[in-house]
């Protein structure tokens, strides 16, 4: 079958990805090695070469380009404009996977099924279709021999943290490359992202202004989700709405990625501007339609407890207590410098969370580099004290801040971020939390979290 991970599948992808992507990393490594050449030129050529590519690689991209220290600045930096709007398959080949999907009378089974994507992206592309009860739908359907893809692209990731090694051995990258390969190969399982559909309906039922598609199972499977649409605006067409609006977009965008997290454990870890849009309400309000669920990351409830014990322990300038939530993310045995450097990044993430006033995330205004200059001035001071491993609960936590944030800069919004957090946060227990994700969880048929893999 076309979707197996087979070693056909996987040399192709090598010979399309390895002659691109890896072959630029490895030129740029030899710039920095020899002290010769235009590092960011090459980072330049890199971006180019991957945005052709449809599949894993450019979500790995995406990814690396929000964890600080994991590939070189000048990566990180073209890898972040990445934009995930690869070609779309044509009409024969959807015709072809959609009855692989649910036999050959697969159109008879939908009233109506637009030839033309409504939208593609890394891993598949959604087509725009109508129920014979009447309802708009959204086809969500996987690109052919993603297995393959994925497997492939974790090799060249491996060669490209190899290369980089050689002359950067202060972040660890193990935790970071076994975290990207676990959360890929679950979101090419669409029967997993529609429980995970199914767990933040059951979480955000308390949240009237974040609306979430409804799964029909029968029009779905392993490879194809069938959901209902979702009518909305992208948005950043809401950037020249009153401050009002902005803001209102801004707090419902909060309250859906953090009511989960410090509720239940559970974080949407892709805040890409494709799985979100805005949605008019009746009463003149603006709410926001949460779409894609195959990146989502279920913590330990100790991580969490972590989380909130270090956002005190900033508050109060109390180190024992920042070196225990340290240690619940899985951290053992730092040195107290790099303690001091880790506190830096995370003074800088909690920063408009601890100031108690109505603000923006950054004062300063810098959407297209919020947090770049901290990521550097922490990634060069852990160069000088040696190799630290980042646990692998940080990647989708600094994925979803990073990226939120820029979200909230792109919106000029002004909020007590303080509040809204506190709100969020007020009366936490770690057993409180432990109970209500055990309990959705099993509602929604997932598994519970491992806990977190001491780090010496």
């Amino acid at each position: 079958m076309d979707e197996a991970n087979t070693l056909g599948g996987r040399l192709a992808r090598y010979a399309k990805v390895g002659g691109t992507g890896i072959g630029l990393a490895a030129r740029f490594a030899g710039a920095r090695l020899t002290g010769g050449g235009d590092a960011a030129t090459t980072a330049a050529q890199l971006r180019v070469a991957l945005g052709g590519l449809k599949g894993p690689v450019m979500k790995i991209a995406q990814i690396l380009s929000t964890i600080p220290g994991a590939v070189p600045d000048d990566f990180a930096k073209e890898l972040g404009q990445l934009q995930a709007d690869a070609p779309a398959m044509g009409w024969p080949f959807v015709r072809r996977r959609m009855k692989a999907e649910l036999g050959a009378d697969w159109e008879s089974r939908y009233a109506s099924f637009e030839h033309e994507a409504a939208a593609a992206a890394s891993l598949g592309q959604v087509h725009r279709a109508v129920a014979h009860d009447g309802r708009a739908l959204a086809a969500k359907l996987q690109y052919p021999d993603m297995a393959s893809a994925v497997e492939a692209d974790l090799g060249q990731l491996d060669v490209l943290f190899g290369i980089y090694r050689q002359f950067d051995k202060s972040i660890d990258t193990g935790q970071i490359r076994g975290e990207l390969a676990d959360r890929l190969r679950e979101e090419l399982d669409y029967e997993r992202e529609a429980k995970h559909l199914a767990l933040y309906r059951d979480m955000l039922s308390s949240q009237p202004a974040v609306h979430l598609p409804e799964v029909l199972p029968d029009l779905s499977t392993k490879r194809l989700l069938t959901m209902t649409w979702l009518p909305g605006k992208p948005l950043l067409g809401f950037k020249g709405d009153s401050l009002e609006v902005r803001n209102c977009i801004a707090e419902t965008m909060f309250r859906a990625w953090y009511w989960p997290l410090h509720h239940y454990g559970v974080i949407h870890g892709d805040p890409h501007l494709g799985n979100y849009a805005v949605r008019e309400e009746p009463d003149g309000q603006h709410g926001i339609n949460l779409l894609d669920f195959g990146c989502i990351r279920v913590f330990p409830p100790r991580f969490i407890k972590g989380v909130v014990d270090l956002f005190h322990a900033i508050e109060s300038n109390d180190k024992a207590l920042a070196v225990d939530a340290f240690e619940r993310w899985g951290f053992v045995g730092l040195s107290t410098e790099i303690i001091d450097t880790l506190l830096i990044w995370a003074t800088f993430l909690y920063g408009p969370l601890l100031d108690d006033r109505v603000r923006r995330i950054d004062d300063q205004g810098r959407p297209a580099d919020y947090g770049r200059e901290t990521a550097q001035k922490v990634h060069r001071r852990l160069k000088e004290l040696g190799t630290v491993t980042i646990p692998s609960e940080f990647v989708f936590m600094d994925r979803a801040a990073i990226g939120l944030g820029g979200v909230f800069m792109h919106l000029a919004a002004e909020l007590n971020w303080r509040r809204l957090f506190g709100e969020m946060i007020e009366g936490f227990t770690e057993d409180g939390l432990a109970a209500r994700q055990s309990a959705a969880l099993a509602r929604a048929g997932l598994e519970p979290p491992v806990a977190p893999t001491l780090i010496a």
